[in-house]
């Protein structure tokens, strides 16, 4: 039986290409390099796979070090000798080895293992990601351009730079700001970008009571979605602002386990789920996430980490497994380089991503640039 037989991290820096900020803080600085975890599972028959992880401490508790030391001294001891092919067998270890924060514990961490394990077990079947879950409804995944700019005299700018590269619809960064800033830079996006799908993200950075005043004031610019306006674990205030908002609400942050999104169905509090591969401990648990949401009947938006092409690669198997046919936020690409990639490379052209085909997750991954972007 082909069983895991080593687990290591990488520690690289990736070259950035601008700033990018959220509510909470800063998540890639221009010019400086952008950290992230990379994670090659080995199988005893020497079948390989890739993961990774994204340290934003602005964003989740765990940073560049939590997670590191996790893998190294806690998950890759749960992992290694176990069947490659028992994906939630090894889901229910890692629960037994690191224990609950408020619904799991270290999710980056764990979904750097996760997503290294499927790539590693269907590389050595020969199948693709989508093949070996058996369902793949999309070939190509839309792209959003990110827009999280300082001001509203900026903001037609960086719509201009996304609609040139062919990205066609815009998600706005809010929450950074005063309400009258935010509202303003929405506008100026939406006159901008008439005919986008637009939306507006305030990673848990309003108040119910403000949350409430801003969703008001976009009523008149066709907003599509409000996502994760409050505080991850504000249930009760999430639950209120979906019956008063006139925007329909999505959450991200809430939804960490897939008993998460059970409670917030139970509670008529969601309108629509976000789905995440770092944010769910990596595809196991992603994957049923987003069968409740669909079993649910609920709307499925598809997000990221602002990962690298592994992260990408996940993420693009996962949503095509769904059909997931609105505009993702996976913005690795407009905010960070993948000097690792080698072919297959994920193809992006006009905003649009095609969902790789080949084994695993289906990119080449040169281990020698890794170890060069090594910290």
């Amino acid at each position: 039986m082909n069983r895991i037989a080593r687990v290591e991290t990488f520690t690289v820096g990736l070259p950035s290409l601008r700033d990018f900020a959220v509510a909470g803080g800063s998540v890639v600085q221009g010019g400086r390099p952008a950290v992230r975890v990379l994670v090659k599972v080995t199988a005893d028959d020497g079948a390989i796979g890739w993961g990774e992880a994204t340290p934003i401490p602005s964003w989740t508790y765990e940073t560049t070090e939590s997670i590191v030391s996790t893998i190294d001294n806690y998950l890759a001891p749960a992992a290694v000798g176990r069947p490659l092919w028992d994906l939630d067998g090894l889901c229910r270890a890692f629960d037994r080895t690191i224990s609950k924060g408020f619904s799991i514990g270290m999710p980056l961490a764990r979904a750097a293992v996760d997503v290294a394990c499927h790539d590693a077990y269907a590389r050595s079947l020969g199948l693709s990601l989508g093949e070996l879950w058996g369902r793949r409804r999309r070939d190509t995944i839309e792209l959003a351009w990110i827009v999280a700019t300082e001001s509203a005299a900026v903001a037609a700018d960086s719509v201009a730079e996304g609609r040139a590269l062919g990205y066609r619809h815009v998600k706005v960064k809010v929450g950074l700001h005063t309400e009258d800033e935010d509202v303003a830079i929405v506008e100026a996006v939406r006159a901008a970008a008439p005919d986008a799908v637009l939306w507006v993200d305030a990673n848990q950075g309003y108040t119910a009571a403000a949350a409430l005043r801003v969703a008001r004031r976009l009523t008149g610019l066709d907003v599509a979605v409000f996502e994760q306006p409050l505080p991850s674990n504000d249930v009760a205030g999430l639950r209120r602002l979906r019956d008063a908002s006139p925007i329909p609400v999505a959450v991200d942050e809430s939804l960490r386990h897939p008993s998460d999104l059970a409670t917030f169905v139970r509670l008529d509090a969601i309108d629509v789920a976000v789905a995440k591969v770092q944010r769910c401990g990596g595809l196991t648990l992603a994957l049923r996430q987003c069968q409740l949401a669909e079993d649910c009947g609920l709307a499925i938006m598809g997000s990221g980490l602002t990962e690298s092409d592994i992260g990408l690669a996940a993420s693009l198997h996962l949503f095509a497994a769904f059909g997931v046919d609105t505009p993702v936020d996976l913005n690795g690409r407009q905010f960070i380089t993948s000097p690792y990639a080698t072919d297959p490379v994920i193809t992006v052209t006009g905003g649009v991503a095609h969902v790789p085909t080949g084994p695993g997750l289906g990119i080449g991954v040169d281990e020698e640039a890794v170890r060069a972007l090594a910290l």
